[in-house]
Order: structure tokens, then C-alpha cells, then sequence
């Protein structure tokens, strides 16, 4: 079992920066590959990142590359997204997601489907 987290989340002007934290608790958090993904309102849930989990592999959807950043920190089981440059179409709540796969553990997959546990989600907020 792992339970998750996230923080950070808030209103901020296009062009500006936010972190998002994901506080991860139970004993398997080392071993998973960890994602992040949003949904804005009136759209479907969509890839955002991901991290493998020793923090070396990281996959991104095309529209945050260059702007966000995916990292890990297995002794304080917490994952980051370090979100800059941000555009009024990063509006949306931001959830955290593990995926206990042993086969994605090292090499990450953007599917929401293949992830196990996930967080209650955080606002993001872009005004343009």
C-alpha cells in the first residue's frame, strides 16, 4: 500500500513557478515508478511526467518540456514537479500517481491505467 500526498499547489501569474510536493507513505515507495498527472475542468486526465525509481529515467508530455521538472527524493519518500514558465493551459488539479509494476520500475510508463495508488490532487491556477 502506498498513500500519497500533494501539496503546493495555488494561484500564480502566467510565466511564473510553482512545486509541487507528493508525500509518500508505506515501505514500497523506493521500488515505484512515479507519475504526474493532470485534469482540467471539462477535459479527461492527461500525462504530465514521470520519474523511475532511482530518479534517473524521466518521461514528459511534449506541451511541459523545458518547463517542468520531475525529481525524486527516496529518503524523504517525496516526489517534485517543479513547474516554470507556467501558462494559463496548466490550469487544472495535479495528481500524484505510483505504480508498483516491476517491469515499469526503471523506465516509467505515461498510462493511467498502469498506476495503483493515487493522491487527492492539488489546484493549479494560471491567470493570464
Amino acid at each position: 500500500q502506498v498513500q500519497l500526498v500533494e501539496s503546493g499547489g495555488g494561484l500564480v501569474q502566467a510565466g511564473g513557478s510553482l512545486r509541487l510536493s507528493c508525500a509518500a507513505s508505506g515501505r514500497s515507495f523506493s521500488r515505484c515508478a512515479m507519475g504526474w498527472f493532470r485534469q482540467a475542468p471539462g477535459k479527461e486526465r492527461e500525462f504530465v511526467a514521470a520519474v523511475g525509481w532511482s530518479g534517473g529515467n524521466t518521461y514528459y508530455t511534449d506541451s511541459v518540456k523545458g518547463r517542468f521538472t520531475i525529481s525524486r527524493d527516496n529518503a524523504k519518500n517525496t516526489v517534485y514537479l517543479q513547474m516554470n514558465s507556467l501558462k494559463p493551459e496548466d490550469t487544472a488539479v495535479y495528481y500524484c500517481a505510483a505504480d508498483l509494476g516491476v517491469r515499469r520500475a526503471v523506465v516509467p510508463s505515461p498510462n493511467s491505467y498502469e498506476y495503483d495508488f493515487w493522491g487527492q490532487g492539488t489546484q493549479v491556477t494560471v491567470s493570464s
